[in-house]
This record gives structure tokens, sequence and C-alpha cells, in this order.
């Protein structure tokens, strides 16, 4: 075995054993030590990519050297080890971006105890990715919804901490349910590795034995899963904890921690299930009803607000409905497409949010959209940055989410009975994003007069006295443009990760 082929375990154990060493340090050393640990496992992510692109083959990584079902193992492929350097970009930028607010916002002393779910939260990201035990997904699973929590509750007001305590209730009614599904699994397989699992399930579905348990398994998962990643109907929890965290903890929800949950889930279609039988299943075609809703009422949600924030939330749940609706088609195409937003949602997402920021730093820390007037002129990195990404969210050409639409209609085409609904369903949505995100593009355009400034008390702000966020901006629009105008080879990547899924 090559030594790169350990660094995905490798990665996992140094992102946990970072958490507790963060508890004995200062803010200032643990940040530092978040970022270290972070770009160390970006990089190490990037040589497993290049190695299994070499290779052309994913592998198994076994703990212990102990075989099913005693051990416990790790599945690499094309498609885990991308998300995992691309998780890792995400979260650097997303950290770095959000340094001021966090030193506002977070009391000295508890500083170093934010950088501790952070790195609880990349280490549950890489093992939901890698692991391929589904027990250990579920563990996994709730260090990644206590991390979560923390992060929401961190700035310690009343809104924050009624939001975690919904997120907590919404998100552990999701796990409950998971955990039933996979206790249904385990009783009709007898194993909890996925390739076993996916051999023991085409058994029973070839004899047609034990049908409607293994549709209630399915079911179960998914609707948890749905719950935990906020589609609508259950995105109840998600406008206040993405509204009224700290910033990073915005930008790393929104892109990232509900991602990891949908990753998961498309590794139970899978490497658990098998995609031939959750067609057949029909659950797809009610996740595609609910992902069609959630496009057009999380817009419609997203135009009604004033807090342009809680607008970046609601916007999130339309983008949420994206994917499923993708899932729904049934198609590799769909999948693929789906799968392709995810990174063109999180790449986005975060950049608004971080955007944002910089555009209310300048309207006197004010998130009214009326006190955004002008906004784009007083700090024009965030003006041109929350161009750059409503663009994207749009559908406009060179940008990430142009790319994202434009798969999800070519996949349509290859179901008939749905293309016509995905068609006009893509039509609204881009008329709807349009409302709001142009509208506020509009309103940060437009000039305000000089004495309304100087009475509101609103500044200037230049890129250079805001670095680590100007640096995150400038990353976030170039990784938003090179996936609008590079998709190809992204695409080729999704594509053959997806074949060594099966």
């Amino acid at each position: 075995m090559a030594f790169v082929q350990n660094f995905p375990f490798i990665s996992i154990l140094l992102s946990l054993f970072a958490g507790p060493i963060s508890s004995v340090l200062d803010g200032k050393w643990a940040k530092r030590l978040n970022l270290f640990v972070i770009t160390v496992i970006g990089a190490m992510s990037a040589a497993v990519l290049a190695f299994v692109i070499g290779t052309g083959q994913e592998y198994i990584f076994t703990m212990g050297h102990f075989p099913a079902p005693w051990g416990n193992e790790i599945r690499v492929g094309i498609l885990e080890a991308a998300m995992a350097v691309f998780f890792c970009v995400i979260m650097f930028l997303c950290v770095i971006g959000g340094v001021l607010e966090r030193e506002a916002e977070i009391e000295e002393t508890k500083q170093n105890l934010y950088y501790i779910m952070v790195n609880l939260l990349l280490c549950s990201l890489l093992a939901l990715i890698y692991t391929n035990d589904l027990f250990t997904a579920y563990v996994f699973v709730e260090i990644n919804t206590i991390s979560a929590c923390g992060l929401i509750m961190i700035r310690q007001t009343g809104r924050t901490f009624e939001a975690a305590t919904r997120y907590m209730i919404m998100s552990l009614l999701g796990s409950g349910l998971l955990l039933l599904g996979i206790c249904f699994l385990y009783s009709l397989t007898g194993h909890l590795l996925m390739s076993n699992i996916k051999e023991q399930a085409a058994v029973l579905q070839a004899s047609g034995q034990y049908h409607i348990p293994l549709l209630v398994a399915i079911c179960l998962m998914s609707v948890g899963i749905a719950i935990k990643s906020a589609l609508y109907p259950f995105h109840t929890w998600l406008p206040d904890a993405y509204g009224y965290s700290t910033l990073s903890s915005a930008a790393i929800l929104s892109s990232l921690v509900s991602k990891g949950y949908i990753f998961l889930l498309v590794k139970i279609f899978y490497r658990v299930i098998g995609f031939d039988i959750i067609r057949e299943s029909k659950v797809i075609n009610i996740l595609f009803v609910f992902g069609v809703a959630g496009m057009i009422m999380g817009s419609v949600n997203a135009i009604r607000e004033n807090d342009i924030n809680r607008m970046i939330a609601y916007s999130s749940v339309a983008q949420i409905g994206y994917i499923y609706m993708g899932f729904g088609l049934g198609t590799t195409a769909g999948m693929i497409a789906s799968i392709y937003h995810i990174v063109s949602h999180a790449a986005t997402k975060s950049l608004l949010f971080v955007a944002a920021s910089g555009i209310t730093d300048a309207s006197g820390k004010s998130r009214d959209f009326f006190d955004l007037t002008g906004a784009g002129y007083r700090n024009k990195l965030a003006g041109a940055a929350f161009t750059v990404g409503s663009l994207s969210m749009v559908g406009f050409p060179m940008f990430s989410g142009f790319i994202s639409k434009l798969l999800f209609a070519q996949a349509a085409m290859g179901n008939k009975h749905k293309v016509m609904i995905t068609m006009i369903a893509l039509a609204i949505s881009v008329i709807l994003n349009a409302v709001y995100f142009m509208k506020t593009v509009i309103r940060i355009y437009t000039p305000e007069k000089r004495e309304v400034i100087m009475d509101k008390g609103f500044e200037e702000i230049n890129a250079w006295e805001q670095p680590a966020k100007s640096t995150a901006l400038i990353c976030f629009i170039a990784l938003n443009l090179f996936l609008g105008l590079l998709s190809e080879p992204v695409i080729g990547l999704i594509q053959h990760g997806l074949e060594m899924f099966d």
C-alpha cells in the first residue's frame, strides 16, 4: 500500500485531535492551529485525489487491518477525494473571511471554543465523505450536529440560543429517523458495511422478500437526511440559524454542513441500496415534488425579507430544492447536476455571506434593505463580490450557477415524464431569484445623498483595511469564475467519481 493511501484516515484523526488541543490554547493560537490543520488536510486530500486519478481506481483502507464485520473501512475514490479538497478550501476561506466578526462578537475567553467546534465539524465532514460503514456515518452525523449547534450559539445572544435550540430539535428528529432506517437495514441484511448491505439488498430485491421493510428503511433515511439538510418544508430552523450566527458560522453552515448530509444521501443511494432499487422504490418522486416546492417557496420567502442575511438564508432553501429535484429525476445526468450544484452552491453561498458582511460594515452594521442604499460604492470589493454571487445565483453565463441550471435542464430531457415540470420550475425559480438578488444589487448601487450618509454615520471601507476578508472575497470570486468558465474538468471528475460509486 502506498503511503498516500493513509492520508484520508490521518486527515480524520488530525482534525479530531486538533479539537482537544485547541481547548488548552488561547484564541489566537487556536485559530493558527485550525488554519494549519485545514491547510495540511487540504494538501493531503489533493495528494489523494492525484493518486486516485492516476490509478483510475478507488481503494479501501481497513482500519486496524481487521476484515468485516469486525473491522471498519474507509473507501476512497475520485469523488470522495475531490469533495474533501473542496470542503477544505471553502472552510479555510470562510474562517479567514469572518475573523473580524468573530473577534468582535465572541468573548475573548471563548475564542478557542469556536475552533474546537470547527475542527470537529471538519472531522465529521471528512468521515461522512470517506466512511464505508453506515453506523460510523451516523456517529459522525451526530458529531456534525453538535458542532453546528456550537457554531450557532457561540455568540450567546437570545436569538442565537433560540436558533440553536430549534436547529437541535429538528436535527435530532432527522437523526432519529436516520437511525431507525439504519436499524431496519441492519435487521434485514445483518451488515453495517455499505458494500455488504448493497449485496444483500440486491438479493432481497431479486427474491421479492421484505419489500415493504426495505422501502420503509429507504424512506426513513431519506426523510431523516432531508430534515437535516433543510429540504422544504423542513426548513423552518434555517433562517434563524444562518441569519443570526456569526459570519464564519453562517458561511460554513450554509455551504458545508447541509452538503455533508446530502453527500451521505448520495452514498446511501449508490453504495448502500443501489440506485436501481432507489428508482424502483419511487422515493425519488417524493423528493422531486418537495425539491420543486422548495425551489419556488424558498425564493418566495426570500423576496419577502428585508434583512439581507435572512434573505440569503431563505435562498439556501431554494438551492437545496434544486439538489433534491435533480435526485428526483432518477437519472445519472440528474445526479451529476445535483452534485455539481452542491459545489456551485457552496462556493457561491459563502461568497454571498462574506460579501453581505462587507456591505453591512459600510452601512453602520445595519442589515436592513433600505440602509444598504449605495453600499456598493462605500465598499467596492464587497459590492462587486455580492454582484458576482447574485449573478451566479440567477444563472448568468460565466458563473457557476449558470452551469448548474444548464446541467439540470439537460438532465430533465432524459426524463420525459418530468421534463415539463422541471423546465417550468427552473424558469420560475430563475425569475424569482432575479427579483430578490437583482433588487438588492440595484439597491447597493443606487447612489445615496451625501448628507444622508453623513447623518447615518456610514463610512467608506477600502479593501486594504480588511485584508483577510478581502482575500477571501477575491478567492471566492476566482473560484466562482473557475467553476463557470472551466466547468468541464469538474463535471468530468464528478462523472468519473460517480461511476466508481456503482
